[in-house]
């Protein structure tokens, strides 16, 4: 059932219309079942991220009623991660995705501060941290990625943080207030930790070896905005640049020593640097994994292992939308469909994952929108200015649109999304054309 009927955007905010029966019959969440002790069936998800929870969600809304169990590392229950670089002092109940109420009305089990330690197929069972063991019907592996360390002397000082859990934001918000923070790596992690603090910290410096935030991914273009938005709120960017060294007394961050010889005061020292998958668990399970120790898997999210899948950032999968190009995609959006598509698989529900890519990223309140998968992109065409911050981006190869980013620009990068979801292919020509009609709501 449709919820809305028009959606608008005037002056940077969007406007929707409702239909009010159909708000009133429609439900947040779909019926769900609950579990029947009767039912000597269990389904074991690894991880505590968005592709676990849609896995439970989903079976129980297809009528499985065996067990059904959640393990964790974390302190919390499945939470909305990716709003810890934006909003760091978020209190731990605003970013739970459901209530306790919610897992003990359907029947889900969720274990936290447990960590399984290895997998062993033959006998269906896993083994957890504190030597236990839990055997499984099914199994998902949806462990996500960890943050990289740093690899330079000093990366153990006391005042050096990864962005992973929780309470790493809560550590960064409370050690950076009004004290002088340094961010390696320009990354969307980093460039969001650099934005947050702008107006907390004494000062923020951005460290990368890059010409430009997201050059790679976004475009120098892009790139250069987002540099400047965050230099008129005087962060100091060190770019074509790198870490010899974290310098420390007393055990504690003192300074930053870049490959050019300058060094930075630093009371706190943020990490972003890139991602590793959490698969190391799985080493002598036969598991396959990628030359990144990606999790390899079909549009099924199958690994080569019968009974056991695999979804979310940990996995390496076919993407429809570039000819079942195998990539790894860290996407809340993408681990979402993931963990539906895995959990429907698992019922003998024949799914394929064919979801597009889509993301955002959000420096000093404003939205970069983001779909589709841009690498090895040869050119990219512009709608607006870039330079006032206002604007679709277009992604080029082989002559047609492979992805597209845009600022102020609502609603053409969820549209984008929307018809390349079906399977539409949009041109270079069209792209370039003045015309835009084919991405009007």
């Amino acid at each position: 059932m449709l919820l809305w009927s028009k959606v608008k955007v005037e002056d940077g905010k969007v406007y929707v219309s409702i239909n009010k029966n159909s708000l009133k019959s429609t439900k947040r969440v779909k019926e769900m079942c609950s579990m029947v002790p009767d039912v000597k069936h269990t389904i074991l998800l690894i991880g505590g991220g968005p592709a676990s929870l849609v896995c439970a969600e989903t079976l129980r809304q297809n009528r499985y009623q065996g067990r059904i169990i959640i393990v964790t590392k974390d302190n919390l229950p499945p939470f909305d991660k990716p709003k810890l670089s934006k909003a760091m002092n978020v209190d731990s109940s605003d970013i739970l995705l459901r209530s306790s109420d919610f897992y003990q009305q359907y029947g889900i089990e969720v274990w936290t501060q447990k960590e399984v330690v290895s997998v062993n197929p033959a006998d269906k069972a896993v083994k957890l941290s504190d030597g236990t063991l839990q055997h499984y019907d099914q199994l998902l592996i949806s462990t996500g990625s960890r943050a990289r360390p740093l690899d330079c002397p000093g990366w153990d000082l006391k005042g050096v943080k990864l962005l992973q859990r929780y309470e790493d934001a809560k550590e960064i918000h409370n050690s950076g207030l009004g004290r002088k923070a340094v961010v390696i790596g320009a990354s969307f992690i980093g460039m969001e930790v650099a934005s947050y603090l702008s107006d907390k910290a004494a000062s923020v410096a951005v460290v990368a070896t890059s010409r430009y935030p997201y050059e790679r991914s976004l475009g120098p273009e892009i790139g250069k905005m987002s540099m400047q938005m965050l230099e008129e709120q005087n962060v100091k960017f060190y770019m074509n640049d790198g870490v010899t060294e974290i310098q420390g007394e007393n055990g504690k961050v003192k300074g930053v020593l870049l490959k050019s010889g300058k060094v930075l005061e630093a009371d706190v020292v943020i990490a972003g640097i890139g991602v590793i998958p959490n698969s190391d668990f799985l080493a002598g399970s036969k598991l396959e994994v990628d030359s990144r120790k990606a999790v390899i898997v079909d549009k099924f999210m199958r690994t080569n292992i019968p009974d056991i899948f695999s979804a979310g950032d940990v996995t390496s999968f076919p993407l429809t939308l570039r000819g079942d190009q195998r990539v790894n995609v860290g996407h809340w959006q993408m681990s979402q469909a993931q963990g539906r598509v895995a959990a429907l698989n698992m019922l003998k529900k024949q799914t394929k994952c064919e979801s597009v890519p889509f993301f955002w990223t959000v420096l000093l309140g404003k939205s970069i929108r983001y779909t589709g998968y841009g690498e090895g992109y040869t050119e990219i065409i512009f709608k607006g200015e870039v330079e006032e911050r206002k604007f679709l981006a277009f992604y080029i190869k082989d002559e047609a649109v492979v992805a597209a980013a845009s600022l102020m620009f609502d609603p053409a990068v969820a549209r984008l999304a929307e018809l390349m979801a079906t399977g539409q292919i949009f041109t270079k020509t069209q792209a370039q054309a003045d015309d835009l009609s084919w991405l009007q709501m």
